[in-house]
């Protein structure tokens, strides 16, 4: 919201003959008191400063959840049990019902209940829409909205609440991380880097950080992407702050193959938050790359009572198939499917997750319908990757193919340096006979991360092999 210009002060009706004396008077008495404070102090010694208090746990959550971001779990539940009791106490306060309801949506996120936190919020902001006052309200309510339609993975409509608020303030930063999101979720790169321009420009930050650092690497700029999540760290006025942004720049480093970094990373997030389920998950995966299987199935499990996610347990099943424990790795691809069916209830979109998980472990003609209608829905290139390998699982090669290459072809927006994607590209090129490509993405795969995946790594080692080497023909008379 823009800054409105400060109201004059209003004339004093008194005569300023009259106002000088108190004025006066107040001086001299002013002048005794410090007279005697400063015979109470030692001579050499300055007065001791006090420290400014510190924002209590409600307020240091309040200011996380408008800023975009993450707030500790206990200040979380304190903010949402001050404004639900100030909304029972004021039941049109709309600025008490936009923060409950973003609040809402940052639990639902911090501790994976989606079908019990995203409807409350929803109905929350909505309400805030209702009784708003005034415009500022208003904004406040759209950019909850906005946030819990990124959580749901409902791009379109983030979209949608992202640019009504910025209709009606322009300039209004908290508006584009959202839009951010919204553009990446369908596709349009281009559109959110520009977005991440204008915020940089109305705004700076640790959060503002974090967030170019995820266009960053969604460009590819893994140098730059792992630079600004480390100054967001370092500068983060909390510990569930700085765990956020360490977790992100492990994700990072074990994208690019460095399980020991990845492993410290995850390791340090945990320590300043222990209940942060996506650190846990993230130790689970680098202990997994660095061998350490018994490790890593506690941490899964550990990530998954902090935040159940399909995600985790779809990792974790995964790790227990390439473990042979081929009834607990059932158990958790089970455990997938259930978890998307509940988040369901609370509005989340899990086709994408629900896709990968049939393509492989289920039925891959139900994949390719799923990401189909994703795809029409959210045309990012996660979803191109995952209906371009579901379409491989079903023999359709050559359709396969084109949405392998968007996701993974900078001409056509796939700028990320993702080892699962060009590992599936090269597959569906060795499928086709195309061997000469097959083995270059193959073998890039293998270079940007030779750990990426406890199934997907031992696979794509053998598909290299079975390509072999180029033949050798010689120097050409």
């Amino acid at each position: 919201m823009e800054n409105q210009a400060e109201p004059r002060a209003r004339r004093s009706p008194v005569p300023a003959v009259v106002r000088r004396r108190p004025l006066l008077a107040g001086a001299v008495a002013g002048s005794l008191v410090l007279a005697a404070v400063l015979l109470c102090v030692p001579f050499g010694e300055p007065p001791v400063a006090r420290a400014p208090a510190a924002p209590a746990p409600g307020a240091r959550a309040g200011t996380a959840v408008v800023a975009g971001a993450p707030a500790a779990s206990a200040d979380l539940e304190e903010l949402v049990g001050q404004r639900e009791r100030a909304v029972r106490r004021q039941p049109r306060d709309a600025r008490s019902w936009a923060l409950l309801g973003t609040a809402y949506v940052e639990q639902g996120r911090r501790t994976g209940d989606a079908a019990g936190s995203y409807p409350k919020a929803e109905r929350a902001l909505r309400t805030s829409l209702r009784v708003g006052p005034d415009n500022s309200d208003d904004l406040a309510a759209l950019d909850g909205l906005a946030a819990l339609a990124v959580a749901r993975r409902d791009f379109r409509a983030a979209l949608g609440w992202s640019e009504t608020a910025l209709e009606a303030a322009p300039k209004r930063w908290s508006a584009y991380p959202s839009l951010i999101d919204a553009c990446t979720g369908l596709g349009d790169y281009k559109r959110a880097y520009a977005a991440l321009g204008r915020l940089r420009r109305l705004k700076s930050g640790p959060a503002v950080l974090a967030r170019a650092a995820e266009v960053y690497r969604e460009r590819g700029w893994r140098e730059d992407a792992a630079a600004a999540l480390s100054d967001a760290a370092a500068a983060a006025p909390g510990p569930a702050e700085q765990a956020a942004w360490l977790e992100r720049g492990g994700q990072l480093a074990f994208e690019r193959g460095d399980r020991e970094d990845a492993l410290r990373h995850f390791e340090e997030a945990v320590r300043l938050d222990p209940r942060l389920g996506a650190a846990q998950a993230g130790r689970g995966r680098a202990l997994a790359a660095l061998g350490r299987t018994g490790q890593a199935l506690s941490a899964y499990r550990t990530a998954l009572a902090r935040q159940p996610l399909p995600q985790y347990a779809l990792e974790l099943g995964e790790l227990q198939e390439s473990l042979g424990l081929r009834q607990a790795a059932g158990a958790q691809y089970d455990l997938v499917r259930e978890r998307v069916r509940r988040d369901a209830a609370g509005g989340v979109d899990g086709d994408l997750v629900l896709g990968l998980l049939e393509a492989d472990h289920g039925d891959p003609v139900a994949a390719v319908r799923l990401l189909r209608a994703e795809w029409r829905r959210q045309p990012g290139i996660d979803v191109a990757d995952a209906l371009g390998w579901a379409l491989h699982r079903i023999g359709q090669d050559t359709e396969a193919l084109g949405y392998a290459t968007v996701a993974t072809d900078r001409e056509h927006g796939g700028t990320v340096r993702s080892a699962p994607y060009v590992y599936h590209r090269g597959v569906i090129e060795q499928a086709m006979g195309r061997s000469g490509a097959a083995r270059r993405h193959l073998e890039e795969a293998l270079r940007i991360n030779p750990y990426f995946s406890p199934l997907g790594a031992p696979a794509a080692r053998a598909a290299l092999a079975q390509v072999g080497e180029p033949p050798d023909v010689g120097v050409p008379r």
